[in-house]
């Protein structure tokens, strides 16, 4: 292991010996703010610090096995243990590499998700169901539930647009690489002569704000509508003006909510999505800055970019952004997409594994 990264474990193990001398102080205690701040550090660092511990363990084991090599009756013998602790300390090294990596802070969050028609019409709505269907399938695959929040039909069937919510652990670190332009190549039913027709949907992922007050809302900078929404819903949904639009005047943002059945519910619920967008369009702001210095090989999530192809004749799905091309259409829009997001966190930690050498260097 290089030895800027053995001093910065060596760091680290110090800070947490500092975290239990403060944690331990009744005056700290007393802060609220303060003390969570440090459990959440101790928490982050202790499993480190116990690997970088373990890897400490095997280098001993490994330098008193060569001091036994030096005894010719116990030579074999050494030659063991130092293969062993070898192994050992390998294994925790790549371990502690993987440890060491940046954490998304977002990563444990709920999610929003929208999925918008786009080149194709009829067929493209029709596909953005399609897709709605394969991410809520995904969600009962890991336990997680999914709500609607918003949609406006297609003609055909399917969706112009549709928003929904996801509520699981870990949602946002297996769903963020999703966001981007989906391609489809298919037969519509649509097709009398069976040709194949190019349709797109964009999708956006974006992480659930812990509090609206993650993003400082200023009620001057919003405009809020209410009016009488439409479609399904018995009387009630229709004899009310329970919807509400919420327009962000600064960056021309606009939310709509009218499934829930009262204008309370369904202005919380438009606030919510509101600020997830803002902090959405921070990150990708941030990310378009951080791209123009390394491109990431996941991309940088940008909605126009084409980052996976479904193409039904030949059952395929492929992920360009990492070149993965998968013979199993069915089974992934059934939900099945353990394969293709667990390729993607892969490749993402491989990235950034790079970054974390280069860095050593």
């Amino acid at each position: 292991m290089k030895a800027s990264l053995l001093k910065r474990l060596a760091a680290l193990d110090m800070r947490l010996s500092e975290l239990d001398g403060l944690l331990a102080d009744p005056g700290v205690t007393r802060d609220i703010d303060q003390y969570r701040k440090l459990t959440r550090e101790h928490a982050e660092i202790a499993p480190v610090v116990a690997l970088f511990k373990q890897y400490q363990a095997a280098q001993a084991d490994l330098t008193a096995a060569q001091d036994m090599a030096a005894d010719p009756d116990l030579r074999a013998f050494a030659e063991e243990e130092q293969q062993a602790a070898r192994l050992r300390q390998e294994a925790l090294a790549g371990e502690l590499q993987l440890a060491l990596l940046p954490r998304d802070p977002n990563d444990e969050r709920n999610i929003f998700m929208e999925i918008r028609a786009g080149t194709g019409g009829d067929e493209s709505a029709l596909f953005a169901g399609d897709l709605f269907r394969m991410y809520a399938r995904f969600a009962e695959r890991n336990r997680w539930q999914t709500e609607l929040v918003s949609h406006s039909d297609g003609e055909m069937g399917g969706y112009k647009e549709i928003i929904f919510r996801i509520v699981g652990q870990g949602a946002y670190s297996r769903l963020k690489f999703e966001s981007g332009g989906h391609r489809v190549q298919r037969v519509p039913e649509t097709e009398a002569q069976g040709r194949i027709h190019t349709s797109a949907c964009t999708v956006a992922v974006m992480p659930e704000a812990d509090d609206v007050s993650d993003v400082v809302l200023n009620p001057a900078d919003l405009r809020i509508d209410t009016f009488r929404a439409s479609g399904a819903g018995g009387q009630h949904i229709n004899k009310t003006d329970s919807a509400v639009r919420v327009t962000h005047l600064p960056t021309g943002i606009v939310v709509e909510c009218q499934d829930g059945r009262s204008q309370h519910k369904n202005k919380a619920q438009a606030l919510s999505v509101l600020v997830a967008r803002i902090r959405d369009k921070q990150m990708r702001e941030q990310q378009a800055r951080e791209a123009a210095t390394r491109k990431s090989l996941i991309g940088s999530g940008d909605r126009s970019e084409r980052i996976r192809t479904y193409n039904f004749p030949q059952g395929r799905v492929t992920d360009h952004r990492i070149n993965l091309t998968l013979y199993k259409i069915d089974a992934i829009m059934d939900g099945d997409l353990f394969e293709l997001t667990s390729a993607l966190m892969a490749e993402h930690q491989a990235e950034q594994l790079a970054q974390l050498g280069d860095a050593a260097v």
